[in-house]
């Protein structure tokens, strides 16, 4: 009886990280937000916050997580954003530390900005536990648009984001 329980739970977890590795995210097309927030982390991700908001598909950006050290004339030369561009649109969080921080450092920034729908970038195989974050950290009614940037992640990244979201949706459930 007990094997069989066991031989269950490890086919239920292979069948849903085989789901996870091959259901990966997609960007997503133009659509209209608020914000978009882009926690820091892979290659990819502020470039296409700064793709989102230049093509005026959100008003306003959050860089989540920044390093303390970085100087917003060093972030605005690295990415190339024009100095109109970070005095009005362009705010660089820096209290962030992982993904659970950087949810809660949007969601303060969304409610001081009055932010009701925002675009959240980060890397497709991030992108299921930064969202399942966010939606815990944010008010209801506040909406959510997931843009996945494409990555080619090896077997040993998506074994440990799988294995993450597992932990972080657990956790969550203890805190319900």
């Amino acid at each position: 009886m007990i094997l069989r329980f066991a031989a269950f739970v490890v086919l239920v977890y292979a069948l849903g990280f085989i789901g996870f590795a091959v259901t990966l995210p997609q960007p997503l097309t133009h659509m209209r937000t608020d914000a978009v927030i882009v926690p820091t982390g892979a290659s990819g991700r502020i470039p296409r916050g700064l793709e989102v908001l230049r093509d005026g598909d959100a008003e306003r950006m959050l860089v989540s997580g920044v390093d303390p050290e970085v100087k917003p004339g060093e972030f605005a030369a690295q990415f190339d954003v024009t100095d109109r561009e970070m005095e009005c649109c362009v705010t660089l969080g820096f209290l962030a530390v992982d993904t659970r921080s950087n949810a809660g450092e949007a969601a303060q920034w969304m409610r001081d900005n009055d932010v009701e729908t925002v675009r959240l970038v980060t890397t497709d195989w991030h992108m299921r536990r930064a969202a399942s974050e966010m939606r815990g950290a944010l008010p209801e009614g506040v909406t959510i648009l997931e843009d996945a940037v494409p990555s080619d992640p090896d077997f040993r990244q998506l074994f440990l984001e799988y294995n993450k979201l597992l932990l972080a949706t657990v956790s969550q459930g203890f805190s319900l």
